[in-house]
């Protein structure tokens, strides 16, 4: 290649990369942004080098060795940002979740049909009963008890809150690292779940008594079963990125996605925590009016979204991600 055509070929790339880097020093990117401008950045390396020893004096290389020297500084700059937990939950983290919004899609579609499907059969098929609940459990029903009276008679809310977030944050690692496996675990857990919670309902309805449950469940379930969905739909992001080749390679992909999921995986965690303490002290409460806490779960999923949706405003979301582009 001779020296006008490469420098008619690549100066539009390091225009665009002179111009976003310039304006990096002058605002704070998003974390796409430094990522795609990062990968212009080694575009602009390659070309310098190819410029230093085919062309060596001449304006492009000159003006390349100047590029290189600017991108180093910028994303030197950003790599050595202190962490910030605000930042981190309404930039880093949204912008994760957005990025796996179809996956979650599909998440949220399978867990909604295998809960439809598990309260039908639950329903119309007494034996499914025995095998979701138990004996115990069925019996307390026909006495007109439900499970969860127990919550704040058998075991402390101090203790019974730590069991709940600890076995909440093992079903959202499951849907996360489940994506390891093609995604197939992400999806077990979330038509799983699905099956389990509708099977559950209807079996409680049989015996009239799905409004008790659902007065239980409405100041902590929705969120909960958010984040759960949200965790499973990263996973299966993880799974795509292994079974879907795309314009770059898998070596390239698969850590993207899996480090995208695991910023999904960290955001979603602490709500576990809260999640556990309102199960714990306020589901089960009789104290509790039934609009306090259908109140306190709505405002807990917005609290939730809220930093996500704005996000979405910010910037769309992809057709369908993890095409390889970067």
């Amino acid at each position: 290649m001779d020296y006008a055509r490469f420098v008619a070929l690549r100066r539009p790339l390091w225009d665009s990369f002179e111009r976003d880097a310039t304006a990096a020093r002058r605002r704070d990117f998003s974390y796409a942004e430094v990522e795609e401008l990062a990968l212009r950045y080694r575009q602009v390396l390659h070309d310098h080098a190819w410029a230093r020893a085919r062309f060596p004096g001449t304006g492009a290389a000159q003006r390349l060795h100047r590029l290189a020297v600017l991108g180093g500084t910028v994303l030197q700059r950003e790599d050595e940002e202190r962490f910030s937990i605000v930042r981190f939950f309404f930039e880093r983290f949204p912008a994760a979740v957005r990025a796996s919004v179809p996956w979650i899609g599909v998440a949220v579609a399978l867990f909604l049909v295998s809960g439809l499907l598990g309260w039908a059969v639950a329903v119309y098929e007494p034996g499914v009963a025995v095998a979701t609940l138990g004996p115990d459990r069925v019996e307390d029903l026909r006495r007109g008890h439900l499970w969860t009276e127990s919550l704040t008679t058998t075991v402390p809310p101090s203790i019974s809150s730590s069991f709940i977030a600890t076995n909440n944050m093992s079903v959202a690692l499951t849907a996360w690292a489940g994506g390891a496996l093609a995604g197939l675990g992400s999806l077990w857990v979330a038509i799983f779940n699905g099956f389990l919670l509708g099977a559950i309902f209807g079996v409680t309805a049989r015996f009239s008594m799905a409004g008790e449950l659902g007065e239980f469940v409405v100041a902590h379930g929705l969120l909960e079963l958010t984040l759960i969905l949200v965790c499973a739909g990263a996973g299966l992001g993880i799974g795509a990125a292994l079974l879907r080749a795309g314009d770059l390679p898998r070596s390239v992909t698969v850590p993207r996605a899996a480090r995208e999921a695991l910023v999904v995986l960290f955001g979603c965690l602490p709500w576990f925590l809260l999640l556990g303490m309102v199960e714990a002290f306020l589901s089960p409460s009789p104290h509790l009016a039934f609009h306090w806490k259908l109140l306190l779960g709505f405002a807990l999923e917005i609290c939730f979204l809220t930093p996500i949706a704005l996000g979405l405003l910010r910037q769309p979301v992809p057709a369908w991600p993890l095409e390889g582009t970067p």
